[in-house]
């Protein structure tokens, strides 16, 4: 028997909500479990540390597959797990055996329609919202409907012949004032029904009027002193305020449904199926697909619907997609929605075969770096609108000290990777003052002279630290060699990460988590970094070069070789005049020993 790499499988698992499931190895579904962290859920299983009874770990030994489903919520979780435990019973989980766990409530399907909670979904053109992973949430919501809504609780036929006979009186809570009493037509059924419509919005999730009125109940009982009142309407106003409506996973009024979405690379395409029956997911699973020919989305899906509706025997009579499918079948109607509840299960859906696509993509270039580096490439040359890979990109940076130190750096990636050992610094020769545009004008002109007198091969791509004043001094030595048309320059400016292209008037914007953007970013930090990093040596070191020419008869040349031979002024200090010697002649090395002793003196 294989044993199971679960440190593997556990490294693909996110951080999120969701339900897990273990597989044997026989592909027999054997455990289904629901998480707020699902790898950290999933890991417990696998810590030996952790005390878990006998027939845990008679399970965790069979287990030799997990997969999941991620979900929005850690109520959306536990009701996917509940109605994926209905449908596959799986050997180590608790069997339910009906469909009471969740309570709906219910708007009967009648005249003057009721309200009230159940546990039990009959077929009869009633409207069921829910389910409620909280019963006190649920009867929360009930009991602020019945107080802003006087509505009926009888079980009356109330249907027009019967009012009209005048078959039924006003009972008690007519004189409570809990109902409007319909029954003797002191409420029209148009006005009756107005109310059921707002209840519904309500029972949607629109409850910002609701909220908004109990928020003026509690002020007006609190200035009449009925503080009783306004504690019992702050209690419902603090739920509401956390209230959930109802699950993105399920909905009664969605049955027999299949849900697809596609997530597609250039030689791969995935494809995630939910199977929505009686209101409830019953079926999730994510394929792969290989591409042969480029086959555009539309084919993909089209060959993965039909797949799927036959390993699963599907005969629903709507199919939900992310657009529109030239399939022509008279029984299948297909939606592609905009809003609403079959909205909220296709965002689902890609949300989970983006995961899938994510991590089967890392999975297969981690074991093929190339292919990596060849997609990552190639995003960026669609991303930069060349018509060449990057192979060869480097960028620019200058960092001075007001005006001093003037040093220009840049970084060399190939393949989408630094290159340290192609890293080069320059110091600035031909720049007086804090003049940043003349510094990058002469470090890219010394850099590709050096390039076209060497014979090198030039780079596909140059990014320059800054906007379009420093673009425009890179790109006038560029046309001076003459190689303006041969590479593609850039500018990146650093405070919206704006990109700028040569007589482009306005900026580029990439996706702030686009791979090209994070390249450029890597790419302009590192040159940063290594500017920054030159640019302090030469800063310290000629700081300490002047400490060193104020002491008498060492000249500047005198303080640079002192430096280079004992590396810091603190060696320079604890020198012996023979050691000095070395570097300088007798009177330089005494006035040096007696200028650090009374340092020293001054300092005690």
């Amino acid at each position: 028997m294989d044993k199971f790499d679960y440190k593997a499988a556990l490294k693909n698992i996110p951080h999120k909500p969701g339900v897990y499931q273990f597989w044997n190895e026989q592909n027999e579904l054997i455990y289904i479990g629901k998480a707020k962290d699902l790898r950290n859920r999933v890991t417990s299983y696998f810590n030996k540390d952790q005390n878990v009874n006998a027939k845990t770990k008679v399970l965790v030994t069979k287990i030799r597959q997990v997969t999941f489903t991620i979900v929005d919520t850690e109520v959306d979780a536990w009701l996917l797990e509940n109605s994926l435990i209905k449908k596959h019973q799986p050997r180590y989980n608790v069997l339910l055996k009906d469909d009471k766990t969740y309570p709906w409530i219910i708007i009967k399907n009648e005249h003057y329609p009721r309200i009230y909670w159940t546990r039990t979904i009959v077929r009869d053109g009633s409207k069921y919202l829910g389910p409620y992973a909280s019963v006190s949430m649920m009867h929360t919501i009930l009991g602020v409907i019945r107080d802003t809504y006087p509505l009926r609780t009888c079980s009356l036929p109330l249907t027009k012949q019967n009012i009209d006979a005048g078959k039924f009186k006003v009972c008690l809570e007519y004189q409570l004032g809990n109902c409007k009493g319909p029954c003797q037509n002191y409420q029209t059924e148009e006005d009756y029904q107005h109310s059921i419509e707002e209840i519904k919005d309500i029972l949607n999730g629109k409850i910002g009027a609701v909220i908004k009125n109990l928020k003026t109940d509690i002020d007006t009982a609190a200035s009449n002193m009925n503080f009783e009142l306004a504690h019992r309407l702050k209690r419902k106003y603090d739920l509401l305020e956390n209230y959930q409506s109802k699950s993105t996973v399920v909905n009664s009024s969605i049955s027999d449904v299949d849900v697809f979405s596609i997530a597609s690379e250039e030689k791969y395409a995935f494809v995630n199926f939910l199977k929505v029956m009686n209101g409830t997911i019953i079926q999730t699973q994510t394929i792969e697909l290989k591409k042969r020919l480029d086959e555009a989305d539309e084919e993909l899906l089209t060959i993965a619907i039909t797949e799927f509706r036959n390993r699963y025997n599907s005969q629903a009579k709507e199919i939900i997609v992310p657009f529109d499918i030239d399939l022509d079948d008279a029984n299948i109607k297909f939606t592609v929605p905009k809003l609403g509840e079959k909205k909220k299960l296709l965002d689902l859906s890609q949300k989970n075969v983006y995961f899938f696509k994510r991590d089967k993509i890392d999975q297969y270039e981690k074991l093929n770096p190339e292919v990596r580096s060849e997609r990552l490439l190639t995003q960026m040359m669609k991303d930069l609108r060349m018509n060449q890979l990057p192979r060869h990109i480097e960028c620019f940076d200058n960092s001075n000290f007001q005006g001093k130190y003037p040093v220009s750096a840049i970084v060399v990636f190939r393949d989408g990777k630094p290159s340290k050992k192609d890293y080069r610094h320059f110091n600035v020769k031909t720049v007086e003052g804090p003049n940043d545009f003349a510094t990058m004008e002469e470090a890219v002109h010394r850099r590709y002279q050096r390039m076209l007198n060497e014979g090198a091969e030039l780079p596909q791509l140059i990014i320059i630290d800054g906007g379009k004043g420093q673009l425009s001094s890179a790109l006038k030595s560029l046309k001076l060699l003459g190689i303006n048309n041969q590479v593609t320059v850039i500018g990146i400016a650093k405070r919206l990460e704006e990109l700028f292209y040569p007589g482009d008037q306005y900026p580029m914007y990439l996706d702030k988590k686009s791979e090209t953007l994070k390249v450029i970013q890597h790419l302009r930090d590192e040159a940063h970094r290594f500017g920054i990093t030159f640019h302090r040596k030469k800063r310290d070191k000629g700081t300490l070069a002047t400490e060193l020419e104020l002491i008498a008869g060492v000249g500047k040349t005198s303080a640079e070789k002192l430096l280079k031979y004992f590396k810091s002024v603190k060696k320079i200090k604890e020198a012996t005049i023979e050691e000095l010697q070395e570097v300088v002649n007798m009177k330089q090395a005494k006035n040096i020993t007696l200028y650090f002793e009374k340092d020293k003196a001054t300092s005690d």
